[in-house]
């Protein structure tokens, strides 16, 4: 993965602040609101449950966390060289790899609103596999030049 596709090394910075944003914000709504599940039914059948303020701040709250993590996953590292760029595309084969069979043996195991959690899951944890497995690999690697230093 060309170093010209990533984000500059600031990046990750916003993308942990939008993190920590959202994770007060959504507590905050379900302790307002713990009866309002993300399968609120409208009342009436033909009533629309697009635009209400459960739908707003459900789309909200699902585009802080994957922009944040978006940053974070594809920011430029302090130092960029091509050890870093195979580590990173190593990772993020490994991280498609994951889900693809966790959202296949969901697929098989789930079904009706159990499934539509499930692809709404799919649009982040991609993302969390890609960042948890690169940042494991890079700590390896940093500790293990560290103690070849000693």
């Amino acid at each position: 993965m060309g170093s010209k596709y990533l984000f500059p090394y600031k990046s990750r910075f916003v993308g942990i602040g939008l993190i920590l944003l959202h994770i007060p914000i959504r507590a905050i709504w379900e302790y307002l609101y713990p009866g309002l599940g993300e399968h609120h039914l409208p009342v009436k059948p033909g009533d629309s449950v697009l635009f209400t303020n459960q739908h707003l701040f459900s789309i909200t709250s699902a585009i802080l966390m994957l922009v944040g993590l978006f940053l974070i996953a594809f920011s430029k590292e302090k130092i960029e060289d091509e050890q870093i760029a195979q580590l990173r595309l190593d990772s993020l084969r490994w991280s498609i790899y994951l889900n693809y069979l966790i959202l296949l043996l969901s697929l098989i195991f789930t079904n009706g609103i159990d499934f539509i959690d499930i692809l709404r899951l799919n649009l982040w944890v991609p993302l969390l596999f890609f960042i948890i497995r690169f940042r494991w690999v890079l700590f390896r690697l940093n500790r293990s030049l560290t103690e070849e230093k000693n």
